[in-house]
């Protein structure tokens, strides 16, 4: 590992979690001085103090006024871990994922478990930093949101480090291919082909697709929106199917949009979308453009989020088993810490959601 990327407050922090695992530090021992210790590193003490800090809100240090800072270490039985788990997720406070959480909360509460959150904000260097910061502490178990999963996984060395220390963990909505681990996902392949398929049953032939390319989910609700095509005896557009990334889920996918709708009567009759945010993000497109949801383009989402009933025009979308899913990763992953077991990988049918964004085209 090189320590030259690992912040200075985790790489000390690791170090003084090796004294109480070695015995060199014990419960109710006096720890050296900040000063000391900054001595002792080579660190300011401004960064000793973080870390006496974090280890103090987690309750393996104590600091009594006027005497110093003292090991808290909670007593255990020999092989017994702390009872935490992480959850890396590449976001926490938007969209589906606060309802992933919650049910993994409410799981992991119920057996007497601690939560760590960390998130990523689908950046690689941030789950190498997310990563670094739950394994300088003792856990558990984690469960994980792969990063821009269809990009590899530059961050193999801290997967393996959670093997070496065997401390189980499983993924959510996909896994790096690479890693011998369960998964919980959506069937996102069979969505795309769904909503293609409802769409041609509604008599729509002109369909285009919009989907994010640097996650595993992406890519497979475009190979299910392009078998559909293909099994109807039908090509997709080069023209009508469009790829982005995260950075430009706000702007390109809308451009792009917006062109395709000035095409007159050539313009798409329908929008395949790679999540609900994108398709509201497309309806306000399709308003810009002065035609209407679903009168002149129909619309299709995916996860059956909050936003799908936010707006005026309901969404029609697949559903993803939210709730369900952080609920039943964390128990899983508590059967592989408490009893040894293998987790086994969960794949969900999304099923279709019929609103108000999809409207019957009759051919001219």
């Amino acid at each position: 590992m090189n320590n030259r990327r690992i912040p200075k407050y985790i790489q000390l922090k690791k170090e003084l979690l090796s004294w109480f695992e070695s015995g060199k530090l014990q419960r109710g021992q006096q720890v050296p001085s900040e000063n000391e210790i900054a001595e002792q590193f080579g660190m300011s003490r401004q960064t000793v103090r973080q870390t006496f800090g974090e280890l103090e809100k987690e309750g393996w240090l104590e600091r009594i006024q006027g005497k110093g800072t003292f090991a808290r270490e909670p007593q255990r039985r020999e092989g017994e871990q702390a009872k935490t788990i992480g959850i890396i997720t590449t976001y926490i406070s938007d969209y589906i994922f606060p309802h992933i959480v919650r049910g993994a909360e409410a799981e992991l509460r119920s057996k007497g478990y601690r939560l760590q959150l960390s998130s990523t904000d689908n950046n690689k260097e941030k789950e190498m930093e997310s990563l670094q910061l739950m394994t300088s502490q003792p856990l558990s178990g984690l469960i994980i949101e792969p990063t821009k999963s269809a990009e590899g996984n530059p961050n193999l060395a801290y997967f393996l480090e959670l093997q070496e220390k065997g401390i189980p963990y499983l993924m959510i909505n996909e896994k790096y291919r690479e890693l011998e681990c369960a998964c919980l996902k959506v069937d996102d392949e069979a969505g795309g082909y769904k909503a293609v398929q409802y769409l041609l049953e509604m008599g729509h032939t002109q369909i285009a697709g919009f989907f994010k390319r640097d996650d595993l989910q992406g890519v497979n609700r475009l190979k299910g929106f392009l078998a559909a095509h293909k099994a109807a005896g039908m090509s997709a557009s080069p023209k009508r199917v469009v790829t982005y990334t995260t950075e430009e889920k706000n702007d390109l996918p809308y451009r792009q949009a917006l062109q395709m709708l000035g095409e007159g009567e050539n313009r798409p009759t329908a929008f395949v979308c790679y999540n609900d945010e994108l398709a509201v993000l497309l309806m306000e497109a399709v308003a810009e453009s002065g035609l209407q949801v679903p009168e002149d383009v129909s619309v299709i989402g995916f996860d059956d989020s909050s936003l799908a009933t936010a707006s005026g025009t309901k969404l029609t979308t697949l559903t993803h088993p939210k709730t369900e899913m952080g609920r039943t990763a964390a128990s899983r992953l508590i059967a592989m810490i408490e009893q040894g077991k293998t987790a086994q990988d969960a794949v969900y049918e999304p099923e279709l959601i019929v609103r108000d964004s999809v409207a019957k085209r009759t051919q001219d």
